[in-house]
This record gives structure tokens, C-alpha cells and sequence, in this order.
């Protein structure tokens, strides 16, 4: 039986609160500034003791270390969706607030009618913060070899292809001294040095990640049976998608994943579709350079790849095998439940 229901709006300078004593109906708002740990873990002390209280805190960044002092301090914990909630809230009558926002989470909480995200265990959330940061990696690599390439081509040296083989760099450095200015060279050398590093954190972080798959049953399972998918997308499909009851359909697991069709049509106009790109961009990246997999011949699902690729293009083609592991791993992963994230 609850006896307190609130809601939390977060920001980096203060986090809003609004919550109702269901026993005395008072109510209580205001802000918790600074918004750190800290801070916020003195500001709970008030509900010391205090059994049944609810807190919804909306799915947006520094959900994290709030969702872990309300469970740290016995409150219960529900994950709002940004999207759905905003949507729950009507037609703008008003002027949007921070006081409003949190009010608003209160209020769908005790009414049950809260659109909720769901929280992950510690472990998984560890995950995903490494996954995260492999991504952010591999673009930072690949944005270095494209200034390489882009520096030769402004100055009008010859075309370097490869730059992963072994013995490229000095190969580049001999050619930036024959063709490129002081400068050029300059940054040719920095590029080179960028990659060095960036490429040498990569290879850590990938053995780390490969590790973790290998304990984590539900990435095991899916790096065993779905063709393309290797430990690091076994484990992003795994840390995104498990979870007993996550969804009641294969569908919405592609939806949540951004891979889905967004159409605008009205009165017989319509415009073309694009993807929504509403999931998580890591385990969307994941689950692509896996459909682009099935380009090989010896692909079990390359006569479809195929296919759609001569009717559509390769990336179209890659796409929709994307798809179709997001379904299979989904249906995988309902079948193991809770066991996904049983560690070896």
C-alpha cells in the first residue's frame, strides 16, 4: 500500500520533485540543487522509516544515479518514457515547467497510468556504458581515416586505400614527405598518432566486451544461433533486448531498436518513409554490420540479401536482415527470460 507518490524532473543544475502524502494529502515540491549523489542521497533522509513511497523519474540522461539512491533509500522506482509521457500530458494548455513535468509524473504514477521503461540490473547497465563508449570510439577511428583521406585528396597526392595493414603508416609517411606541404605532413602525422591510440583503446575495450560475452548466457546463446552476430552484438542484443516479459511482441522490439518504417500520409499524399532512428544508436549499428553479413555467398539467407539488394540496394538489403536478427534474437532472448543475463 503506498503512502507517498511522486515525481522527479532531472537537470544537470537541480532535480524537481512533487510528491503527494496519500495519508495526510499534503503536498510537497521544490528543488534539490546541487544535483549530484550527494546531494540527493541527504535530501531521501526525510523518508527514513516511511514505508510505500513511489517515485517516478523520467527516462532521460542522470536517470541513472537517481533510480540507484531512491532503491539505495527502500523508495520504489518507475522508469517514465520521455515520448509516451509527454504524449499522456494533452494539448500545451499551459506554459511547460519543470514544476509541471514532475507534477505530471505524479499524477499518471498514482493514477497507474504511467508509461514506463524498464530498469536494468547493475550489471547490464555496466554493459552498455562499455558498448557505448566501443561506439563512440570506432566513429572517432573512422573520422581520423577520413581526414587522412582528405588531406591527399586537397593536396593532390595519390590515393592510399588501406590504412590497416601492416606497414601502412610508414608506406604514408613516405608518401606525405614526396607530396604534401609542411602543414599537410603535420597533419598527416597527427592523424597517424590518433589512430595509434584511438586504435590501441579499441582493441582493449573489444577483448573486454568479447570477455563479458562469453560469461553472459544470452549473449552465448546468440552469437550460437543467428548467423552475423558476433560476441559484440550478442552481448549489445543482449543488454538492449533481454529481460523476462521486455516485450509482447518481436515487432515493438524492432521499433525500440529504431530500425521501424516512420510514414507521414494524408488525403493519399505520402511522403517517404525513413527510419525512425528512435533506439539505441549502439545496438542499431550492432545489428546492421550484422544484416551486411548475409552479402556473403555462404550466408544461410544470402538469396534474400540478394534479392532485395537488386531491387533495392545493398544498404536497403542490409536493413531488412537487420530486421530479421532484431526478431529472432528477441524471440530468443523471451524464451530465456531473467536467464539471459545468468552469468557463467
Amino acid at each position: 500500500m503506498l503512502s507517498i507518490v511522486g515525481g522527479m524532473d532531472i537537470h544537470r543544475k537541480q532535480v524537481t520533485f512533487d510528491y503527494l502524502d496519500l495519508v495526510t494529502g499534503e503536498v510537497k515540491c521544490g528543488q534539490i540543487a546541487p544535483a549530484d549523489r550527494a546531494g540527493l542521497r541527504a535530501w531521501l533522509e526525510r523518508f527514513g522509516g516511511v514505508a510505500g513511497v513511489a517515485f517516478a523519474v523520467e527516462a532521460c540522461t542522470g536517470w541513472r544515479y537517481v533510480a540507484e539512491e531512491l532503491q539505495r533509500a527502500g523508495i520504489e522506482v518507475h522508469l517514465a518514457e520521455p515520448a509516451d509521457t509527454a504524449a499522456a500530458r494533452g494539448r500545451k494548455m499551459r506554459a511547460k515547467t519543470d514544476k509541471a513535468d514532475s507534477r505530471l509524473m505524479r499524477d499518471l504514477l498514482a493514477g497507474g497510468r504511467l508509461p514506463e521503461c524498464w530498469i536494468p540490473p547493475p550489471q547490464i547497465l555496466e554493459y552498455r556504458a562499455l558498448l557505448e563508449t566501443y561506439h563512440a570510439l570506432r566513429r572517432e577511428h573512422t573520422a581520423w581515416v577520413q581526414r587522412v583521406h582528405a588531406v591527399l585528396f586537397h593536396q593532390g597526392a595519390p590515393v592510399f586505400h588501406d590504412l590497416s595493414r601492416a606497414g601502412a603508416p610508414q608506406e604514408l609517411a613516405a608518401l606525405t614527405r614526396a607530396h604534401l606541404s609542411p602543414a599537410g605532413q603535420q597533419q598527416i602525422a597527427l592523424c597517424l598518432r590518433m589512430l595509434e591510440v584511438t586504435g590501441g583503446e579499441l582493441d582493449a575495450l573489444r577483448r573486454q566486451l568479447v570477455s563479458a560475452a562469453g560469461q553472459l548466457r544470452g549473449a552465448r546463446v546468440l552469437a550460437g544461433q543467428l548467423y552475423g552476430v558476433g560476441p559484440v552484438t550478442a552481448l549489445a542484443l543482449t543488454c538492449w533486448l533481454g529481460g523476462a516479459g521486455r516485450f509482447s511482441s518481436a515487432r515493438k522490439a524492432v521499433r525500440f531498436t529504431g530500425l521501424d518504417i516512420t510514414v507521414y500520409s494524408s488525403d493519399g499524399r505520402r511522403s517517404p518513409g525513413h527510419l525512425s532512428r528512435q533506439g539505441p544508436p549502439v545496438l542499431r549499428w550492432c545489428v546492421y554490420e550484422a544484416g551486411k553479413t548475409h552479402a556473403r555467398a555462404c550466408a544461410p539467407d544470402h538469396g534474400y540479401y540478394a534479392a532485395v539488394k537488386d531491387r533495392k540496394g545493398g544498404k536497403r538489403a542490409a536493413l531488412s536482415e537487420a530486421r530479421k536478427i532484431v526478431r529472432r534474437a528477441c524471440h530468443i532472448l523471451g524464451e530465456l527470460g531473467d536467464d539471459a543475463f545468468a552469468t557463467a
